[in-house]
């Protein structure tokens, strides 16, 4: 296999497109992701192309970034990514060590003039059942897991994976509690200018519930909102989708909207990106907690396989859960400044992985970073 280097992601639109369907490959390197990204952070696209007997077998799409005196390459989408991959073709089979060697030196020739180092973060060792062509070089394990849930034919079917009793319980509660406030919907608007005014709101529950715990919004640079705004633009209409709001909204005169979520959706695979909550109004009904059932009742009846709640280890991920994925960070050095520093990125990865793996260092860690916020 050849690899060349381009900047131009129209020139490989249709190949991309079409390995972007395939469902080992995630949909964070499609084209819509990672073109609305580069378009909303004004980055030059950096993409890597991998060709056998012709045809185009691999794609990497990446961006160069410059961090502790290195120029970088990564993926487009930086923290707001849950689950990467390379995009590769149907019959890419899976490789063996020699020719897995054989691939990154061929990679590592085409990246060196670009970049000192190669950074492909949070990557699980298979998606859909394809192994990774990097597996060989996944050493060093991401600080943060994802978690998935398996979609049944029926929402019954699925929460009996789970604590079925204490779950229907719990649901039949939250929806007497925003009864007796007149009653609630789960609304999910079609049109563009409504799901754009979701964004906004979500943009401020966010930004508010992260100042009162004294942690900084990612979501506040206007780069960002671009992005996610983009989105949606690209997802009318679609039955495969980057981005989606629904909302949890009360029947009151407002029409109050007390819970949010950003949801992505490829094939059978409904991924989880982000969400937020205004309990102010009903903080006994879990609004959250309850979007997340209408939620998942929701794609069980349209017959998704996979109901994927993202990066990041929270109480609830662990109650709605029975899956999650160990992700591996892959850091390829492609010059000497790279390879002096690999073994320093490498140990940082581990120290954050140890902090949050000890709950009494990851809530200093948190108080401490609340304080250097305020």
């Amino acid at each position: 296999m050849a690899f060349d280097i381009l900047d131009a992601p129209e020139l490989v639109e249709a190949e991309w497109r079409e390995l972007a369907r395939l469902p080992h490959n995630s949909l964070h390197q499609g084209f819509d992701w990672c073109c609305t990204w580069w378009q909303a952070e004004q980055r030059t696209p950096l993409i890597v192309r991998g060709r056998a007997e012709g045809r185009t077998v691999m794609l990497l799409p990446l961006e160069l970034t410059t961090d502790y005196g290195l120029r970088i390459g990564r993926f487009p989408g930086e923290r707001f990514n849950n689950v990467n991959s390379s995009l590769t073709s149907a019959d890419f089979l899976p490789l063996d060590p020699k020719a897995s060697s054989r691939l990154v030196e061929a990679l590592r020739k085409a990246l060196a003039p670009q970049a000192d180092l190669l950074v492909l973060d949070t990557m699980p060792l298979s998606l859909a059942g394809a192994k990774s062509p990097f597996h060989a070089w996944m050493t060093s394990e991401h600080p943060d897991r994802s978690f998935q849930l398996p979609l049944k034919a029926s929402m019954d079917e699925t929460i009996a994976q789970l604590n079925a009793k204490t779950r229907r319980k719990r649901y039949r509660q939250q929806c007497r509690r925003l009864e007796a406030l007149g009653g609630f919907q789960h609304y999910c608007p079609d049109e563009a200018s409504e799901q754009h005014a979701l964004l906004d709101l979500f943009f401020d529950q966010k930004s508010e519930r992260l100042a009162a715990a004294g942690l900084p919004d990612v979501f506040r640079p206007p780069q960002v909102r671009r992005f996610f705004h983009e989105l949606i633009d690209r997802s009318v209409g679609a039955r495969d989708y980057p981005l989606k709001l629904h909302a949890l909204r009360l029947a009151d005169e407002e029409r109050s909207i007390v819970a949010i979520s950003g949801l992505s959706r490829k094939g059978d695979h409904v991924l989880c990106q982000f969400g937020s909550i205004d309990d102010k109004l009903c903080p006994d009904a879990s609004p959250g907690e309850l979007l997340f059932w209408l939620m998942i009742e929701q794609a069980c009846g349209e017959g998704a396989a996979v109901f994927d709640f993202g990066l990041g280890d929270q109480p609830y991920k662990r109650s709605w859960c029975t899956q999650d994925t160990i992700l591996y960070d892959v850091l390829l050095p492609l010059s000497w400044k790279g390879h002096l520093m690999r073994p320093t990125l490498a140990a940082i990865g581990g120290l954050k992985r140890a902090i949050k793996r000890n709950a009494v260092l990851y809530s200093w860690a948190q108080r401490l970073r609340s304080r250097l916020v305020r």
